[in-house]
C-alpha cells in the first residue's frame, strides 16, 4: 500500500514542481494575456450546447449569445490590437442582439416583441458600425466592391448569351 500512495505524493510533488517552473518561466502569463478571451467564448458556447442538447431552457441562450459574441470580438481585439476597439464598438450592441434573438426563436412563450427588439438593435448595431467604418480604410473597400459590381453588371459576365427570353416579353 505504501507504494501506490508513494507514487501519488511522487506524482502531485513533481506536478508541483512543474507548476513552479512554468510560472517562473512566464507561460501562465502569457497563456492570461493571450487566451483570456476564451473564458467568454467557452462559457458562451457551453452554454449553447445545453440547450441544443435539450439540458437547459432557452433562457441560458441570452448570455450564451451575449458571451459568444463578447469572447470573439474581444479575442479580435486581443489579436490585432485594442485599437480596433475604437470602430468596432457597435458589435456590443449586437452581442444583446444576438442573445435576444436566440431565445426569442427558441422559447416556448410569446416573444414577438422582444424579436423585434433584437432586430431593431441588430440594425442599429450595424449601422453604427458601418458609420464608425466610414472614417476607415473600408470605405476604399465598399467602394472597389460597387465598382468590381458594377463592372461585372455590365459586361455580362457570368450570363448566358441567350437573351431570346426577354425579346418575346410584354
Amino acid at each position: 500500500m505504501s507504494s501506490k500512495n508513494d507514487i501519488k505524493v511522487g506524482l502531485f510533488i513533481a506536478a508541483a514542481g512543474i507548476v513552479i517552473l512554468f510560472g517562473k518561466l512566464g507561460v501562465f502569463g502569457f497563456l492570461g494575456r493571450n487566451f483570456w478571451p476564451l473564458l467568454l467564448l467557452v462559457p458562451g458556447l457551453f452554454l449553447h450546447m445545453l440547450f441544443f442538447s435539450r439540458r437547459s431552457s432557452a433562457e441560458v441562450l441570452i448570455p450564451a449569445g451575449i458571451l459568444t459574441v463578447y469572447g470573439v470580438l474581444f479575442g479580435i481585439c486581443n489579436i490585432w490590437g485594442w485599437g480596433l476597439m475604437r470602430n468596432l464598438w457597435p458589435v456590443l450592441l449586437l452581442g444583446f442582439a444576438v442573445g435576444l434573438y436566440e431565445y426569442s426563436i427558441h422559447s416556448s412563450q410569446r416573444t414577438s416583441g422582444l424579436s423585434g427588439t433584437a432586430v431593431i438593435l441588430g440594425i442599429l448595431s450595424f449601422v453604427l458600425l458601418f458609420f464608425s467604418l466610414l472614417g476607415t480604410g473600408a470605405l476604399y473597400v465598399l467602394g472597389a466592391i460597387l465598382i468590381a459590381a458594377g463592372v461585372l453588371l455590365i459586361t455580362g459576365v457570368g450570363k448566358s448569351r441567350d437573351r431570346k427570353k426577354w425579346n418575346n416579353g410584354w
